[in-house]
């Protein structure tokens, strides 16, 4: 049986998905409000709760809980990894950072962890993910009305660049390593992934100027593409509302893109995929159109 935590994100509930799909394995679902029937309640800030929910489970499925203080994450991430050995859990998958994101302050917590469940009884699987689409695609949605009232993008990019990566590709990828896992335990045998860890980096990098091109594209008329700084940056996120790690984090990923240490070297996705990855620049520009709709609805409400 696998067992998929944070079923409730956009990933968990995407993995979940895919594998309720296979007539050949069984999974169930794991999320803070679980109920026990539809989903087993799996709250990673209360351990006590932590091994029953794990109980009869084969293989683990951990998706990240890294919206927090680093601090915060690292007991949670504890927290799974001895209720998982008491529960007897055979195989852990985790979700983890990719290497292009290493420099970055969120990679702290993820290595960490990758370290704490590599220690376990039980094998383990790193599926180490690139950054999702949503940070340039949030970007350049949130630029719309700004280029098309001004004809320029900004944006803390510097002139480099953003490996990115589709999320449902990186559920696809996380699917079949824990179908086949199940699979082999199934037959007596251990995992094939067992030990490995899988850099699922996108092959697209996208920078400030690409970002420009497509919303030039989606309005129709030139737009410009400016460097912000990060002091702005950091003034804009400041009255945004966001918690102040999350600043802390944003800005780091910024720097990093500003340095030209957010690309990717090469990746283990394609041969995890049936077909190729998803193309990301399609991504952006759908949420790009969709985003310009948006507000041309919006300005047509307010006109009447």
């Amino acid at each position: 049986m696998i067992l998929v935590t944070g079923v409730s994100g956009s990933l968990g509930s995407l993995i979940l998905a895919g594998l309720s799909g296979l007539d050949d394995v069984k999974a169930v679902a794991g999320t803070r409000s679980g109920d026990g029937a539809a989903a087993r309640r799996v709250d990673f800030d209360d351990p006590a709760s932590l091994p029953a929910a794990f109980d009869g489970v084969d293989v683990l499925l951990v998706v990240s809980a890294g919206y927090a203080e680093d601090d915060v994450v690292l007991a949670r991430h504890g927290a799974v990894a001895d209720a998982a050995a008491a529960a007897g859990v055979r195989h852990l998958i985790y979700t983890s950072l990719a290497a292009s994101g290493e420099s970055m302050t969120i990679a702290v917590p993820h290595r960490w962890s990758e370290d704490r469940f590599a220690a376990g009884p039980f094998t383990t699987t790193m599926l180490r993910n690139g950054l999702y689409t949503d940070v340039p695609v949030g970007l350049a949605a949130a630029g719309v009305a700004q280029a098309a009232a001004t004809g320029e993008f900004a944006a803390p990019f510097g002139q480099g660049r953003l490996s990115v990566v589709a999320k449902q590709d990186l559920a696809d990828a996380a699917v079949r390593v824990a179908a086949e896992s199940d699979r082999d335990l199934a037959a007596g045998r251990a995992s094939r992934h067992a030990g490995r860890v899988y850099e699922l980096e996108g092959d697209t990098a996208v920078g400030g100027e690409d970002l420009a091109r497509i919303l030039a594209e989606v309005l129709g008329r030139p737009v410009a593409y400016r460097a912000a700084s990060l002091a702005e940056t950091r003034a804009a996120l400041e009255g945004s509302g966001p918690e102040p790690y999350q600043i802390g984090h944003a800005l780091s990923l910024f720097s990093n893109v500003i340095a030209g240490r957010a690309e990717a070297a090469g990746s283990d996705l394609p041969a995890l995929l049936e077909p190729a990855p998803r193309p990301v620049r399609d991504a952006i520009t759908e949420a790009v159109i969709e985003a310009v709709t948006d507000a041309t609805t919006e300005a047509v409400a307010q006109s009447h």
